[in-house]
């Protein structure tokens, strides 16, 4: 009886251990708030009390990209991680998701309080074209630290122009026609409000060197949105006066949040916005 009760009480502790990893090792649910009146409008919050992380995923700005194992990663790692949806181009044309970020930037600055330091961003694809655009309008320095674009279609007109060249990979063609929904029109047979409208969709046009925002921006060399999007958008910084930009470039063809899987990339990151 003893040797069975001690059995007993062994399989016990062990299913009591086993339980407690499992509750630690279960995903942590985010809060999800409203910042505007659109259903897209929201953000889910992870993480209390650290510095703001406002994650913008991708999708061509057409459909949502799951950064919920990521938000929790970096909320582990002591940020406050506002994981932000936006309208999409179904929803409605370009500025609206440039305006919803700035809209979700002011009820986080509201909710985080005041003399807060100011949030950083993380985009990723159609996410980084927000992070970067975000980043460099009208004084973007004033609105967050600094911008970390895993990506970025930092130019659609470049974007769209890739695509529609003859063998054009199926990506860049997919890329081409997102870029010309979220306009809402094309940039060859179009009239003026529609030129500016492409205009203001590229980051660069709106650089202001040391007004704006850090970046740094990373890519793979075969990534479907090239380098070229970054080194210009960079330049442009340069030129401006903006001399706290990074750009990175890996071999592969790891596009987006698969570029955090990459070695030495999610520790760069990490250091990087912990350095801001």
């Amino acid at each position: 009886m003893t040797v069975r009760r001690t059995l007993l009480t062994l399989a016990l502790c062990g299913t009591l251990l086993s339980s407690s990893a499992a509750a630690e090792a279960s995903p942590t649910p985010g809060r999800t708030y409203s910042y505007g009146a659109h259903p897209r409008q929201t953000v889910t919050v992870y993480g209390h009390g650290g510095t703001a992380l406002v994650i913008l995923h991708g999708g061509s700005w057409a459909r949502d990209n799951d950064w919920s194992g990521w938000s929790r990663w970096f909320a582990a790692r002591g940020f406050t991680v506002y994981e932000t949806d936006y309208r999409l181009s179904s929803d409605a044309v370009w500025p609206a998701q440039r305006t919803d970020v700035l809209a979700a930037l002011r009820w986080i600055s509201r909710r985080e309080g005041p003399g807060a330091p100011r949030p950083l961003l993380l985009g990723s694809s159609a996410g980084g074209h927000l992070a970067v655009s975000v980043g460099a309008y009208r004084d973007g320095r004033a609105r967050t630290r600094g911008v970390v674009a895993l990506s970025p279609v930092a130019s659609p007109y470049r974007a769209w122009r890739d695509g529609t060249v003859p063998g054009a990979t199926d990506q860049r063609r997919a890329l081409a026609r997102a870029a010309k929904r979220l306009a809402g029109c094309d940039p060859d047979r179009a009239g003026q409000p529609c030129r500016e409208r492409w205009d203001d969709l590229t980051a660069a046009s709106h650089a202001s060197g040391a007004r704006d925002a850090p970046l740094y921006l990373v890519h793979s060399a075969g990534d479907f949105v090239p380098p070229a999007h970054s080194a210009d958008l960079a330049s442009a910084q340069r030129r401006a006066g903006l001399r706290d930009v990074s750009v990175r470039t890996l071999p592969g063809s790891a596009h987006g949040g698969a570029l955090l899987r990459e070695r030495g990339i999610t520790a760069g990151v990490l250091r990087w916005l912990r350095d801001r």
